[in-house]
């Protein structure tokens, strides 16, 4: 599935093929710090398939907890959005997008969820908060 997307104020665009397959949620307090949320929801783009095209992301390389492997995270130098992680090196490589920055983010319903022993526990019982449509 070819996906576009933009961070939120637009300066970094990109584009590559994903497969609806791999979007997932990750719930590990690395990703919870990052995100300043409860969880990131990502999906994978092919390897030699993610291209820019616009602007250019910040990037900041990041030891994982566990496994020690590096990965570079990659977020817009103006607005401060989280774009996608990948491994450093030349390209091709596979790209694991933020699917809130894709336009098409309704049809990447995740499919796994991993860290789950970091999930917050609230998480569970947030379909029975109340809620409004928009904010008054």
């Amino acid at each position: 599935m070819r996906v576009d997307g933009a961070c939120h104020c637009g300066f970094v665009t990109f584009t590559g093929e994903v497969d609806p397959a791999t979007a997932g949620v990750c719930h590990c307090t690395d990703c919870q710090a990052m995100t300043g949320s409860a969880f990131r929801a990502t999906v994978r783009a092919a390897a030699g398939s993610f291209r820019l095209l616009g602007g250019e992301p910040t990037i900041y390389v990041k030891k994982t907890a566990e496994s020690g492997t590096l990965r570079e995270h990659a977020f817009c130098p103006r607005c401060g959005t989280s774009i996608y992680a990948t491994l450093p090196g030349p390209d091709p490589k596979p790209y694991s997008l933020r699917i809130g920055t894709l336009r098409p983010r309704e049809q990447l319903v995740p499919r796994a969820q991993i860290w789950t022993r970091s999930r917050v526990a609230w998480l569970a019982e947030l379909a029975s908060v109340p809620g409004a449509e928009k904010q008054t």
